[in-house]
């Protein structure tokens, strides 16, 4: 059921990708770079709306939790984020299996302690 509703979502980003004016399949090189860096470009603005959602300035009292707010804003990175995926030409079942891959070399590196770091664990992905 999750597979079917991330599945979902791809689908529905692809869709709006594609309203908006981008065809993020069969991108040239040049392209997949420019699209990269626009989608890393938006998701740092909504990182940065994230960060207002929240009362960061220890100095300012007038600052309350968004939590509302920074919901939208959690999805909002998701949009870009699967956009980049597309642009990479990582389906929904190519970033779960890789998400499952990933998550447990998360796992074994916490259980040996993580004392060192050794890019080549997720060579694999």
């Amino acid at each position: 059921m999750a597979a079917d509703k991330l599945e979902e979502i791809f689908r529905m980003q692809e869709a709006l990708n594609q309203r908006i004016g981008v065809e993020t399949k069969g991108m040239s090189e040049e392209d997949k770079v420019k699209w990269t860096l626009n989608y890393l470009r938006a998701m740092q603005q909504e990182m940065a709306e994230l960060t207002d959602s929240v009362p960061w300035k220890w100095w300012a009292k007038y600052q309350k939790f968004d939590e509302q707010n920074a919901r939208v804003e959690v999805i909002d990175l998701f949009h870009f984020l699967i956009s980049i995926a597309q642009v990479l030409g990582m389906s929904s079942e190519d970033v779960y299996q890789a998400y499952l891959k990933k998550n447990a070399v998360n796992h074994q590196r916490q259980d040996s302690g993580y004392v060192k770091k050794d890019e080549n664990d997720s060579r694999h992905i």
